[in-house]
Order: structure tokens, then sequence, then C-alpha cells
């Protein structure tokens, strides 16, 4: 490998488990639509564009959020408030 490759390979960010967790906290909390954009204003601290995208995109593959084309949407719901829920349902 050359220099160069060496030093392009090492300008990509990874996300860490505290930015995966801000990111989370930010959606959790305001569970309405939110664009990228709005997101990126409401983080305690600046990421990188592509970080961002890397952890959005890590929490629509484990179910957590969903991106559609008007923005991004909290859809995880804690296992014991889903059986919460189910216990105050009615059961048809």
């Amino acid at each position: 490998m050359s220099q160069i490759q060496v030093k392009k390979q090492s300008k990509d960010h990874s996300p860490t488990l505290k930015t995966i967790m801000m990111v989370e906290k930010v959606l959790e909390r305001d569970k309405d639509l939110l664009t990228i954009a709005q997101i990126k204003r409401k983080l305690p601290k600046k990421i990188m564009h592509k970080t961002l995208l890397q952890v959005l995109d890590y929490l629509q593959n484990s179910g957590k959020i969903l991106i559609g084309t008007k923005g991004v949407l909290w859809v995880y719901t804690p296992t014991e408030e889903l059986e919460r829920l189910l216990k105050q349902g009615l059961t048809v």
C-alpha cells in the first residue's frame, strides 16, 4: 500500500458507542419526524455528516428508527413498555 492509500483510509470516521448513544438520546427524546439537519442541530456535540449517516444506518438496521424521504422517525419500544401496553390492551 502506498502512503496515499494509508492516509485516505485513516480519514474514515467510525462512530463510537458514545456517539451512537448521543444520537439515540436525541431521537428518543424528540419522537417527531426529524430531518438530518434538525438532528445535527439538536446534538450536544458536532459530529461529521458521514459519521451521522453511519449511525442512522446502524439504528435503521437494528430496528430502532425508520428513515424516509421526509426524515427520520424513532420507532423502538422497550420490552417492558411493550408488555405494559399489551396488558392494558383489549383482547379480541
